[in-house]
């Protein structure tokens, strides 16, 4: 038998350690958790006619279908406010983020959520809000809010929608107002993309937006301020409207406000209808305190002028304002122009066109039973 040197045994029990210990493999890497996949309802979720409405107040007021999409059948309905389950506090730190003071601010005092799918089996949903407020001025402040907000209609607004008393459609969203409430219809698809979804929204949320338009209770007329309002040369949903103070002026009350085109010059109506011509002359005479107002004698009809800076820093907008009877009616700058430099130059109407279209305005409403 062979010997083997002591010291080529330590070499090759080395060498054999070496091999191991280099054979071995280095931990594998964490690797990223794949995405559950896409929550689509199935083919026939709306074969049953959808799901129903778990609010006995609001119960009535939403269709079970409307297209392909139907109720959730599986969905749950929440309520919050007068005669809810739930606190308005609860709704501002489940539904509102931080808007909820703004909901408030108009006399929110119920609110109902619920869900629509798609009963064709596509992960599409839409979901419904739908707020009620103390009066229809809320109600109709609340949604001109949302569909004007503090932008020019002229660039951002949405496109009007046959709903209700009024409503509007932007990309995924709709808005729906009638008497006491509005409706937010937010539709959602994780598998498109945004032209996509601009498309789908398209569709599906009108018929939807019609349906539950013509399910809420209330008046679908227009409050008496906005009818007053002219629609010639009025930008598509160019409407606001002020259920605390117009222009915020104490002592104003509510009123709408719309926005106006005329060729290259922008400018803005206001109206304010009270229930008799005693009540708005306590409008007129309020305006009359304001610092710099001066009364107008080339009108038929009581008017006066004056000047108001709309922000800290912002540009001052001169209105002419007239009563006849119940009614108020002004004509003004379009803020969103008028910086009072180069830039508003041959942009705003004078004082002299202003009072024309003011004469014209009320000529053309013709005097009302309360205008005599």
């Amino acid at each position: 038998m062979s010997m083997i040197p002591r010291s080529h045994t330590w070499c090759a029990a080395f060498a054999v350690v070496l091999v191991a210990s280099c054979s071995k493999k280095e931990p594998e890497r964490e690797q990223g958790v794949a995405p559950p996949p896409v929550e689509s309802s199935k083919p026939g979720a709306c074969a049953a006619g959808g799901g129903t409405v778990k609010d006995a107040v609001a119960a009535k007021f939403f269709p079970r279908t409307a297209g392909s999409y139907c109720l959730d059948p599986n969905g749950e309905t929440r309520s919050y406010g007068k005669e809810a389950t739930g606190t308005l506090d609860t709704v501002c730190t489940e539904q509102f983020d931080g808007e909820c003071e703004v909901y408030k601010s108009f006399g929110l005092n119920r609110v109902v959520t619920l869900r629509y799918i798609d009963g064709e089996g596509s992960p599409g949903s839409v979901n419904v809000n739908l707020s009620r407020f103390d009066s229809p001025e809320g109600a109709y402040g609340f949604f001109t809010k949302r569909v004007v907000a503090d932008a020019d209609p002229l660039e951002n607004a949405p496109k009007p929608l046959e709903a209700g008393g009024a409503a509007a459609q932007g990309t995924g969203v709709a808005y729906v107002w009638r008497a006491d409430y509005v409706a937010e219809l937010s539709y959602a698809n994780e598998l498109e993309a945004p032209e996509q979804l601009a498309a789908s929204s398209a569709k599906i949320l009108p018929p939807l937006a019609k349906s539950l338009g013509d399910g809420l209770p209330g008046a679908a007329t227009l409050l008496p301020a906005v009818q007053r309002l002219p629609t010639q040369e009025r930008i598509p949903m160019g409407l606001s409207y002020a259920s605390g103070d117009l222009l915020g002026i104490a002592g104003a009350g509510h009123g709408a406000m719309g926005f106006y085109q005329a060729g290259p010059k922008r400018y803005r109506v206001i109206s304010i209808v009270r229930p008799d011509a005693a009540a708005a002359e306590d409008v007129f005479k309020t305006l009359r305190k304001i610092d710099g107002a001066k009364g107008v004698k080339t009108l038929p009809f009581d008017a006066l002028t004056f000047e108001q800076q709309s922000a800290e820093d912002g540009p001052k907008v001169s209105w002419v304002v007239g009563r006849k009877g119940n009614t108020l009616l002004g004509v003004g700058d379009e803020e969103f122009v008028a910086t009072g430099g180069a830039d508003s130059a041959g942009k705003l109407l004078d004082k002299a066109e202003k009072e024309q279209k003011l004469k014209q305005l009320f000529e053309s409403a013709g005097a009302s039973p309360e205008q005599k």
